[in-house]
C-alpha cells in the first residue's frame, strides 16, 4: 500500500457506499478501493488519466468508475454524507465559508449587443475598392 492510498480506517468509512463486487459477464469488477484510490490520486495531483500509476488498475477503468459515480449522483451523495458526518462531529469550521462577489467584465457581445455582420464598422479610413 502506498502512503497516500486509502487507509483501512478511511476505507471502512467509504465501503458502505459501494456494493459488493459481484462477478460480471466478461470478468470480475476491479476492486472498489483501488479504483477509488486512483480517482483520489487523479483529483489530488491533477495528472492526466493516462498517467495514473499501475497500482490503481487500467486508467480507463478508473475513469469509467469516476464517470459513473458522477453521472449517477452517487459521488454527490457520498460527499454529502461525509460532510454531514464531519459536521456532526464538530470538525467543520463554518466561519471559513465565503461567498465570492467577484465579477468579470464581459464583452459587449456577451451582453447581447449587436455583433458580426450587423455590427457597424469603425469610423476610419475607407477601404480601397477593387
Amino acid at each position: 500500500m502506498h502512503s497516500r492510498d486509502l487507509s483501512d480506517a478511511e476505507w471502512a468509512v467509504l465501503a458502505p457506499f459501494f456494493p459488493p463486487s459481484p462477478p460480471r459477464r466478461g470478468g470480475q469488477w476491479k476492486d472498489h478501493r483501488a479504483t477509488l484510490g486512483g480517482v483520489f490520486h487523479r483529483l489530488r495531483t491533477g495528472c492526466p488519466w493516462r498517467d495514473l500509476p499501475a497500482r490503481y488498475g487500467p486508467w480507463q477503468t478508473v475513469y469509467e468508475r469516476f464517470s459513473d459515480l458522477r453521472k449517477s449522483g452517487r459521488l454527490g451523495d457520498i460527499l454529502s454524507a461525509l460532510q454531514l458526518r464531519l459536521n456532526t462531529a464538530g470538525r467543520i469550521d463554518h466561519s471559513l465559508y465565503l461567498v465570492d462577489g467577484t465579477n468579470v467584465r464581459a464583452s459587449r457581445s456577451a451582453a447581447g449587443a449587436a455583433g458580426g455582420k450587423n455590427h457597424p464598422r469603425r469610423a476610419g479610413r475607407p477601404r480601397p475598392r477593387p
